[in-house]
C-alpha cells in the first residue's frame, strides 16, 4: 500500500512546486498583466468619434496623455477644460491627448464632446476592453505614455491644470 502512494505524492509535490514557482514569479516580475510605470503601454483598437478605428500605434513617437473618463463622472467632467487647455498648448510639440470614454453610447459621447467643446481625439471603449487591459478603476484615470510607448506615470483621480502641465512638460523636456 505504501508503494502505491509514492507516485501520487511525487505528483502532488511537483504541482505544489509548480504553482508556488508561478506565484512567486508573477509577484516578482509583475505578471498581473496591468501596465505599471516603465512597462509597455497595452495596445488598443477603439472606434473614434470620427468613425475610424484608432490604435495606440498611430501615436508612436508622440507623448500620449491617455485619459479614461465618463460623462456621468463628476471629476472627469471637471478635468476636461484642463485636458483641452493642455492639448492646445502642447499639440505642436508632439503631445496628443486621447480621451477614452468608458461604456457610453456614441450619441451620449458626441453630445458631451460638443457641449464641453473638446477638440482632442476621443475614442469609445463600449466593451470596456481597454479598461481591462489597462486595469482602470476608478475614473478618471490618466496614463502618461512616452514617445517610446512606455508608461511614464499613472494618475488616478481628477487632474489639475498645473500638475497636468508639469507632468507633460517633464515628458517633453526630460
Amino acid at each position: 500500500m505504501g508503494k502505491a502512494r509514492k507516485p501520487i505524492q511525487i505528483v502532488i509535490l511537483f504541482l505544489i512546486l509548480l504553482l508556488g514557482g508561478y506565484a512567486i514569479g508573477t509577484s516578482v516580475f509583475g505578471g498581473d498583466g496591468k501596465p505599471h510605470e516603465g512597462s509597455k503601454a497595452p495596445s488598443f483598437e477603439l472606434l473614434g468619434l470620427d468613425g475610424l478605428t484608432h490604435t495606440l500605434d498611430e501615436y508612436k513617437g508622440q507623448t500620449v496623455v491617455l485619459n479614461f473618463w465618463g460623462s456621468w463622472c463628476g471629476p472627469c467632467v471637471k478635468e476636461m477644460p484642463a485636458l483641452q487647455a493642455q492639448y492646445d498648448k502642447w499639440k505642436d510639440q508632439g503631445v496628443v491627448v486621447v480621451g477614452v470614454n468608458v461604456g457610453e453610447d456614441q450619441m451620449t459621447v458626441e453630445n458631451f464632446v460638443k457641449q464641453v467643446d473638446i477638440q482632442f481625439p476621443v475614442v469609445m471603449d463600449t466593451g470596456r476592453d481597454a479598461v481591462r487591459s489597462y486595469g482602470v478603476s476608478p475614473l478618471p484615470t490618466t496614463f502618461f505614455i512616452n514617445p517610446e510607448g512606455r508608461v511614464d506615470s499613472i494618475h488616478i483621480g481628477q487632474l489639475e491644470l498645473d500638475s497636468l502641465d508639469a507632468q507633460i512638460g517633464r515628458l517633453v523636456d526630460p
